[in-house]
């Protein structure tokens, strides 16, 4: 099933909220939700299946969840949950710990009790919520039970490449197909398993796939943050992360461009951006290509002509006469609208569905 999104404001205004309330005790799991919000109650939900594991965006007025034992007799997913907060903060109470979270991720089991409290003192709660069914999760349940209801770092190290990669997703999966969107619920499990197994110092104890997409994606992250130096090569990006030329290239196999290609084309989009913007910043040809790494002026014009069909000077032109000349022609789409770089915020094409996935949030 595709990404779908769902609003309130589709219902009256005083029946918002048990809106709200019924959505998700009937398409998560049971558990009982409470607001001082009732009156003005707002809320966004959009959701997406990625395989196995289901993801779904939140915003909303403040909220108190509370799923008890009773409710996880009646019915339990057996997930793990994990929570990426975005917006206003959260207060877990799980296995019998209490932690604040703001601008983190939690971790919580489905089938314990729990009570999340979400506040926010100005506009709504955010959240990314991933659902995760515990056999999926390759590291054993007694050492993630160390991670349940602690704060989890997503602004560093792996956490920060799997949020940006949840980020990044919330944002194209709108545009994606449904078998693209399946075919990226394996990568998600990967990093999942590569962060909690960071958390946890036991990185050894995941598949050798999962320890190379989370390389793959500090790769991706590294080159992102680095697309202005001139002397971005494979032998730089090997270099910065302790892996050998054939180690670099074997990360990219899979992939539908080589570490080079996909160096260039990050350019050139970020160049094409910057010709098409209005802002009175230098937006000279030749400022642009010094700005994104190009070696010369001839070199980045003919690269721009190559992939757009157009040369920079057309493109710069067009956008300012609002015609955005070669935008979204040519040879930059060869590469897909699919492609998953959490680190550039593109990852994935177009489908619609419903799915809506949270927890105790």
């Amino acid at each position: 099933m595709g990404w779908s999104s769902v609003s309130a404001a589709v219902v009256p205004a005083e029946d918002r909220f048990e809106w709200f309330r019924e959505a998700v005790a009937s398409e998560v799991m049971p558990l009982s939700i409470s607001t001082d919000h009732a009156a003005g109650f707002h809320a966004d939900i959009a959701g997406v299946e990625l395989g196995p594991v289901r993801m779904a965006s939140f915003a909303y007025s403040p909220i108190v969840a509370r799923r008890s034992a009773a409710h996880v007799r009646q019915g339990d997913p057996e997930d793990y949950q994990l929570t990426l907060v975005s917006g206003g903060s959260f207060r877990l109470s799980h296995t019998g710990r209490d932690e604040l979270i703001a601008g983190d991720m939690v971790l919580a089991d489905t089938s314990r009790p729990m009570t999340t409290e979400c506040v926010r003192a100005d506009g709504p709660v955010r959240a990314v919520v991933l659902q995760v069914p515990r056999s999926a999760v390759p590291l054993r349940p007694e050492r993630v039970d160390r991670l349940l209801a602690r704060r989890i770092p997503a602004r560093r190290g792996s956490g920060a490449i799997l949020s940006g990669f949840l980020n990044t997703l919330v944002g194209q999966a709108p545009y994606c197909a449904e078998e693209e969107l399946a075919g990226l619920g394996p990568v998600v499990l990967d990093l999942v398993g590569a962060c909690l197994a960071h958390q946890l110092g036991a990185l050894d104890e995941v598949p050798a796939d999962a320890r190379a997409r989370l390389t793959l994606e500090r790769v991706l992250a590294f080159i992102e943050h680095n697309l202005g130096d001139p002397d971005l090569t494979p032998r730089l990006i090997a270099e910065r992360h302790n892996l050998s030329l054939r180690a670099l290239y074997a990360l990219f196999e899979d992939r539908p461009e080589s570490v080079a290609a996909t160096v260039r084309r990050r350019r050139l989009e970020r160049s094409h951006a910057d010709l098409a913007r209005r802002d009175p910043g230098d937006r000279s040809v030749q400022a642009v290509a010094a700005r994104w790494g190009f070696s010369s002026h001839a070199v980045f014009s003919r690269a721009f002509r190559e992939w757009y069909g157009v040369t920079p000077s057309e493109h710069r032109a067009g956008a300012e006469a609002g015609a955005g000349a070669g935008a979204g022609a040519g040879a930059g789409a060869r590469t897909g609208a699919c492609v998953a770089d959490a680190s550039d915020g593109q990852a994935v094409g177009a489908g619609q569905g419903t799915s809506v996935a949270t927890g105790a949030a």
